[in-house]
């Protein structure tokens, strides 16, 4: 039985159990053979009534990749050896990261920002990212609020390989479900595991902080998570969210590379469907953390177009042709900063109205209501203050619910 101050191989002094499950026990020790005394962590692996050869297994795999990885966010191994007790137990020892798991901080009913969950989200698929592409590739198959620890240095480390999978194991023709009920993703309990398997876990994570629910307590719709109506934020952050966390693996982010790139980018993230209706939009979007910038070009000409032109000059005035011209040659510019926002209207190249605004009165954007319901009559509705300002009439609906969404994405709306 092991107890507080009992000392192992004449270095390791028990200080403290931290955690017991099954034949396994962890707890928090110092290493007394150097000055000054350094507080590690000894995992125990006891045989029991309970024990499992895949048990020890699984412990002594976690001993071998610990020793191969080296990253900074990544506790580092340290010993391993066994006990010639009634027990025979293994232990292994590894580095103490001070800190509190995330796990802690949502029992303290921590809430978390969108901002502090989009840095955990990126530290995370740092981690990932070196993990996925070793050779043999690690798989850490039980990211969850408790194996995430938030340290002292205000960075997230992952601990607990004890569910790890190198693609070397992978091959064998038996499996062991392994990972947690709510964070694994369903390929995970038929014993397949991919990196997207990962990063389902991590998008389970970031619901459950977001929330302050587990996710297996909340309600699904066609194996997906429903968490949207329970969180405040942004559009783009919780579409990112739902593509990691996919029950189809085909339509979730495939690596975390790919997951980092298009959090940090923002990029659109839309069903196919949607990222197909506005791939060839000839619409101007520049974007990043300090500004914001949309080009509307003229209306297309087109051979209908020109001959609607020819009719209107045969059987109307000259001057209906010109203001038939000039509807096909207006374009429009919307600019964004930190400060203010700037709407302007063109003719040929000429501004015939601006609007400067301060950015902080902008409280509604959405497609504006109108008595018809074709599509070339529905504008966007621009709101800041008293004021309302409309524009996109030649835009196709597809284009309007992108570009409303990357407006309200980059204001945090």
């Amino acid at each position: 039985m092991l107890e507080a101050e009992q000392i192992f191989q004449q270095r390791y002094q028990l200080k403290e159990k931290l955690a017991q499950n099954a034949g396994r026990q962890t707890w928090l020790a110092e290493d007394i053979s150097i000055q000054p005394v350094e507080t590690v962590i000894l995992k125990f692996l006891s045989f029991g009534e309970k024990f499992q050869w895949q048990d020890l297994k699984l412990f002594e795999r976690e001993a071998d990749i610990l020793k191969q990885l080296y990253h900074h966010r990544i506790p580092k191994y340290r010993d391993y050896f066994s006990l010639e007790d009634k027990n025979h137990s293994f232990a292994l020892v590894e580095e103490y990261i001070p800190g509190a798991s995330l796990k802690q901080l949502i029992e303290s009913k921590q809430r978390f920002t969108e901002k502090e969950l989009r840095k955990i989200a990126a530290e995370v698929l740092e981690i990932l990212c070196y993990l996925h592409t070793l050779n043999p590739q690690v798989i850490h198959r039980d990211i969850k609020p408790s194996n995430l620890i938030l340290g002292g240095d205000k960075q997230v480390y992952l601990i607990d390989f004890g569910a790890v999978q190198d693609n070397v194991a992978a091959q064998g023709t038996t499996f062991t479900v392994v990972g947690t009920y709510g964070y694994a993703p369903i390929e995970q309990f038929g014993g397949r595991t991919v990196p997207a398997s990962d990063l389902y876990a991590l998008g389970a994570t970031l619901i459950h902080l977001a929330t302050g629910k587990i996710p297996a307590d909340l309600p699904q719709k066609q194996m997906r998570i429903q968490f949207q109506d329970r969180v405040n934020l942004s559009n783009h952050f919780v579409r990112w969210i739902e593509k990691l966390t996919e029950p189809d693996i085909e339509q979730r982010f495939s690596t975390a590379p790919q997951a980092l790139e298009a959090l940090n980018s923002r990029i659109t993230i839309n069903s196919s469907a949607k990222a197909q209706a506005v791939y060839s939009s000839r619409i101007k979007l520049k974007k990043s953390d300090n500004g914001f910038d949309i080009k509307i070009p003229p209306r297309e000409i087109t051979t209908q177009s020109l001959g609607l032109m020819f009719i209107t000059m045969m059987f109307f005035t000259v001057l209906s042709l010109i203001i038939y011209w000039l509807i096909y040659s207006k374009e429009f510019h919307l600019e964004l900063n930190q400060n203010n926002f700037i709407l302007e209207w063109k003719v040929f190249g000429f501004t015939y109205r601006k609007r400067i605004g301060d950015i902080s009165s902008i409280h509604h954007i959405d497609v504006a209501n109108t008595e018809s319901n074709e599509n070339k009559f529905k504008k966007i509705l621009f709101q800041a203050g008293t004021q309302e300002y409309r524009f996109g009439g030649v835009m196709t609906n597809a284009e309007r619910e992108w570009l409303i969404r990357e407006i309200k994405d980059w204001l945090g709306m």
